[in-house]
């Protein structure tokens, strides 16, 4: 691949950055983190993203790896490659407020779903009138998500739901949801699942938020009681929604590997490992920090040149394969070893939380150690991850 870029991609760059800048700066002001900032409440820092995505959506920028025939802005891979790492430099969300929706259920639509599902979902997608959430985790059934038991029986035109999901991003703020559902009880366990649409304000919705280790609450239990979903919502075939679902999982997994500003909070780290000491002297003067710094900036340039290649392959066309569960991995867990190492460099000021005596950064560390690990398990964890790796990219038995 040629890493040069053209004139017209460079004046691509130039506009998009004075556009991310100025409207970063009007619509989250000078937070370093807009989506984390934990001095504003989530109700605020909801309606910010709600703000920000009317702004990309106007602007045309909010799904450029869509067609433009259903109202994306159909960009080379070589302009969405400068999108992505332009977004992620300041640290913003890719996708507005609906990243579910636009990253990995709108293209599974595309792919897989009625015209009559396109035409009537994928519109307000892009608007943002209508925010997406997953149903895929159960109590019983996380990382072996084929062992799920949340029931959908036919009646006349509908399918009447009951059972429960668990950890469902944005359920509290959702309109509609993707739902796996088990249809055929007698069938093996990846067989007799079906994959639904489901309006979030139907009778028989209960969502009930649950708060992490950081005290926010973007998770939520989701239950259903005898709730009627329409026939026509099925998306692909009757019991065969593993199908389906693998695709949307594809899709998650390539995003894994992209919406996290991992190049970012490298950076991040380097610019703290200026202004603290680490074993008597100043921490980016010591060589087993310098050696810790270089090895996380390589990787993210890896990771960075391994999104091009799955950017490559959806824009020929194919659903991402198992090769994305790299960028998810390598991602996630490069994420996760430099939060521990700035717990390292801090040492026992990395205990101190926001509002402290004597905090650091505002407490931006400690707060990311807490949720780094959370982001190695959403998606398909990271021992989920090894075996598609080993089984299906490089083709090792089964163990």
């Amino acid at each position: 691949m040629d890493f040069r870029y053209t004139p017209e991609q460079e004046a691509f760059r130039t506009r998009l950055r004075e556009w991310l800048e100025h409207n970063k700066a009007e619509v989250f002001g000078e937070s370093t983190d807009p989506l984390a900032d934990r001095d504003e409440d989530s109700d605020t820092r909801w309606q910010k993203m709600l703000e920000w995505h009317r702004r990309l959506y106007e602007v045309g920028y909010v799904a450029l790896h869509w067609s433009k025939e259903w109202g994306g802005g159909g960009a080379s891979l070589v302009e969405q490659a400068i999108y992505q790492d332009e977004v992620l430099r300041l640290g913003l969300p890719l996708y507005g407020a609906n990243q579910l929706a636009l990253d990995r259920i709108g293209p599974t639509l595309m792919f897989l779903g009625t015209d009559e599902q396109r035409r009537r979902y994928l519109p307000k997608m892009l608007t943002g009138e209508e925010i997406w959430c997953q149903g895929y985790s159960e109590p019983g059934a996380g990382s072996d998500l084929a062992g799920l038991q949340t029931r959908a029986v036919i009646d006349g035109d509908d399918f009447v739901v009951n059972g429960q999901k668990v950890w469902t991003s944005l359920a509290q703020r959702a309109h509609m949801q993707v739902l796996l559902v088990r249809t055929d009880a007698n069938a093996p366990k990846h067989r007799g699942i079906s994959y639904l649409l489901v309006d979030m304000h139907t009778p028989g919705i209960t969502v009930r938020p649950l708060v992490q280790i950081t005290g926010e609450a973007d998770f939520n239990e989701v239950f259903y009681d005898n709730v009627r979903v329409p026939r026509k919502n099925l998306v692909g075939e009757l019991n065969q929604g593993w199908q389906v679902s693998i695709a949307t999982l594809m899709y998650e997994r390539v995003s894994g590997g992209t919406r996290h500003p991992v190049e970012r909070t490298i950076n991040e780290l380097v610019a703290l490992a200026r202004d603290v000491e680490f074993a008597g002297m100043p921490a980016a003067q010591h060589p087993y920090v310098r050696q810790k710094l270089a090895q996380f900036a390589s990787e993210g340039l890896c990771l960075r040149l391994s999104r091009y290649r799955s950017l490559t392959a959806q824009l020929n066309g194919r659903v991402p394969g198992p090769e994305s569960s790299y960028g998810k991995l390598h991602a996630t867990e490069l994420n996760l070893r430099v939060a521990m190492f700035a717990d390292e460099l801090l040492g026992p000021y990395a205990q101190l939380e926001r509002g402290s005596v004597g905090t650091v950064e505002n407490g931006r560390w400690p707060y990311r150690v807490l949720r780094a690990r959370g982001l190695t398990i959403a998606a398909g964890s990271s021992e989920i991850q090894h075996n598609i790796i080993g089984e299906r990219v490089l083709k090792l038995p089964k163990g």
